[in-house]
């Protein structure tokens, strides 16, 4: 039995962080974890930068309706739903990632929640659990799955090393170099042959 977990941003679909400092003009959130490998200090430093700039929720969640998948994204997806169980594993949140799920036809995403005051403003997060794209692969192979695993950041590092098989998409040229023993993909069809080469219970079939 096998399993694919996918990152989301980057692999999917847009950087949201990207979009919200394009649209909004502050530059300072167009850092993601491809720089900043700490997500706890890149969020608090995402917390800070909007409390500076008076940007809420709303706002977010505006700009996250207008973005769209990546080209060729659905169709990758639709196929690999047939031919493996699929999970998104993401440090996406809830509150603003249901417009691209809804444009992705609602894959299963396991993310996290952020807190909100009375009138919109983030205030905090709040991660499901720590570094929990490791320990669902983890939770994954513990139910006799095999698990293939792809992401682009530092943050996917822990899940693609844990996984029977882990595959780098469109990641940085840093993070690529940080950790060569990772195979690299930066097309579908490319991550495609490499899911495909890479299952060994499909070999010969």
């Amino acid at each position: 039995m096998e399993i694919v977990c996918l990152d989301l941003e980057g692999v999917l679909v847009p950087e949201i962080w990207l979009g919200v400092a394009d649209i909004t003009g502050i530059d300072e959130l167009k850092a993601t974890t491809r720089e900043i490998p700490d997500y706890d200090q890149l969020m608090k430093r995402r917390l800070k930068i909007m409390s500076e700039n008076d940007l809420g929720l709303s706002i977010i969640q505006k700009i996250v309706k207008g973005l769209k998948p990546l080209e060729g994204a659905k169709e990758f997806l639709e196929w690999l739903n047939t031919e493996f169980q699929v999970v998104i594993l993401s440090d996406t949140f809830y509150e603003f990632s249901k417009p691209l799920m809804r444009q992705l036809e609602w894959p299963t995403l396991f993310c996290h929640r952020l807190e909100t005051n009375a009138s919109g403003k983030i205030v905090n997060y709040h991660l499901r659990m720590r570094d929990h794209k490791r320990e669902a692969v983890k939770a994954l192979k513990a139910l006799n799955f095999k698990v293939y695993a792809v992401g682009d950041s530092y943050n996917d590092v822990s899940m693609l090393m844990e996984a029977d098989v882990g595959i780098f998409f469109r990641a940085s040229t840093n993070v690529i170099q940080k950790f060569p023993e990772l195979p690299v993909t930066t097309e579908y069809n490319q991550l495609k042959k490499a899911l495909i080469e890479k299952n060994l219970f499909r070999k010969g079939s």
